[in-house]
Order: C-alpha cells, then sequence, then structure tokens
C-alpha cells in the first residue's frame, strides 16, 4: 500500500463506530474515553478541525484538533489503525492540518507514551515548559 491509494477530508460528520475502530486499532482507545459513547461522540463533535485518512470507504485515520485557527492548534489526537502506520499517513494529517490555519500559528499536542519518539522525528520539538491538570477519571 501506498499514499496514493488513500484519501483525505475534512469535517467531523463521521460514524461514531469506524471512529471508535480507529482509535481503538491504532492503540489511541487505551488512553480515550471510547465506551463512553455521549463523551466520545462530543469529543468529535466540538472539535474544531478533523482530517480524515480513507482507504476506499474505509476510515484508516485520523487527526482530530482544536484551534483559533491563527496562533494556535492543539492537535488532540492523532491515530492511524495499525496496519496502515509506516506510511506517511500520520504525516499527511499533520501536514493537511497545518495547511487549514495560518502558517504562523504553532501546532502543540501531548505524546502519547508509546508515541515520543515519533513526533521529534517529524518535526516536533520538545518544550519542557508545558504543564497541564489531569482530568477525573
Amino acid at each position: 500500500m501506498n499514499l496514493d491509494q488513500i484519501t483525505f477530508r475534512a469535517g467531523s460528520d463521521l460514524d461514531l463506530n469506524a471512529v471508535r475502530d480507529v482509535y481503538q486499532d491504532s492503540g489511541l482507545g487505551e488512553r480515550r474515553p471510547v465506551d463512553d459513547q455521549h463523551r466520545f461522540a462530543n469529543m468529535l463533535k466540538n472539535a474544531d478541525l478533523v482530517i480524515t485518512a480513507w482507504h476506499k470507504e474505509e476510515l484508516i485515520g485520523i487527526a482530530r484538533s482544536l484551534t483559533d485557527w491563527v496562533y494556535v492548534t492543539y492537535l488532540s489526537d492523532l491515530a492511524v489503525k495499525r496496519e496502515w502506520q509506516r506510511l506517511g499517513i500520520g504525516r499527511e494529517l499533520i501536514q493537511r492540518t497545518r495547511e487549514v490555519c495560518h502558517p504562523k500559528a504553532m501546532l502543540l499536542l501531548l505524546a502519547a507514551p508509546a508515541a515520543e519518539k515519533y513526533y521529534p522525528h517529524i518535526g516536533f520539538k520538545h518544550h519542557p515548559q508545558a504543564w497541564m491538570i489531569p482530568g477525573e477519571n
């Protein structure tokens, strides 16, 4: 398989089960409330920017972001089904996310532990001054 066989779309009007499948298959579902249908649906619905990757009619990847469009975009989720990883789909989802926003807008994210080494490889820089207050489980 190669990137030429993949189409990319913008929009969050998606089948929730298909999105859940991507999250679970990619491993991101372990850190997201995929079993809380109401919360998971609202995560998708309330995102400002959703870019998806498709092979024919199968959803295989998603980039879900919150943004003000001009200064900062928070890439809250990047997930690609395992069999489709390492083909450049994640990188392309990120690139298409960046293209929608102002060229000077920064893109930031919190990396999943298993993906910490991926992000520097594609141009992200570590930012040690980040802070967070975790939500309740």
